[in-house]
């Protein structure tokens, strides 16, 4: 059932309801603020009507800012602007292809490897731990440090590459020699 009524009459009802609400449904601007804003011809009067103004100002001040409250996916491109972005995007990747690549992140990092007591072979230790191979992992120097009661411990340094290679999966493979290795230890880490 439908009814049609005068457009008086409709701003009078629309002016009542809007005293106790601020908008059409809800509590913020939705889809039927937008239809009744676009139903109604003129700006109406703020002496008769005050509620159907303020909110009339409301939605139209909104509609003003070009703000997108309803959802329309009707938006024209700016042709410009795009052409301008492409041109920009164009341009970054020109200058990042002349560049190269950016050099590998490096870091040198120093372990402790402890043995289990004073009769494990360190130099067999040492030959295990430089037995581990990995794509980014270069070993370097190392040395015997006393601990204390006659044992030793290996501290050796290697260089890895960051993107490859991580102290966690070193540390792993050092512990796997479960007969000679009791416990690894980062002693320094550096990045280069």
């Amino acid at each position: 059932m439908s009814v049609t009524v005068s457009a008086k009459l409709f701003e009078t009802i629309l002016n009542g309801y809007l005293e106790d609400n601020s908008f059409i449904v809800g509590s913020d601007l939705s889809q039927a603020d937008s239809e009744v804003f676009k139903a109604l011809s003129a700006a109406p009067d703020a002496k008769a009507l005050p509620h159907l103004s303020r909110w009339y100002s409301h939605v139209k001040s909104q509609e003003d800012e070009d703000i997108d409250l309803f959802g329309s996916d009707d938006e024209e491109v700016d042709e410009e602007a795009e052409k301008l972005k492409q041109q920009r995007l164009e341009e970054y990747k020109a200058k990042k292809a002349t560049k190269g690549p950016a050099p590998a992140a490096k870091s040198m990092v120093t372990l402790d490897v402890k043995p289990w007591d004073d009769e494990t072979d360190l130099a067999e230790l040492e030959k295990k731990v430089r037995s581990i191979e990995m794509n980014g992992l270069t070993w370097g120097a190392s040395k015997l440090v006393p601990i204390g009661y006659g044992i030793k411990k290996l501290r050796i340094s290697c260089v890895i590459i960051d993107e490859f290679v991580s102290t966690d999966l070193i540390e792993e493979q050092i512990t796997s020699f479960e007969d000679h290795v009791q416990s690894v230890d980062v002693e320094a880490f550096q990045k280069l």
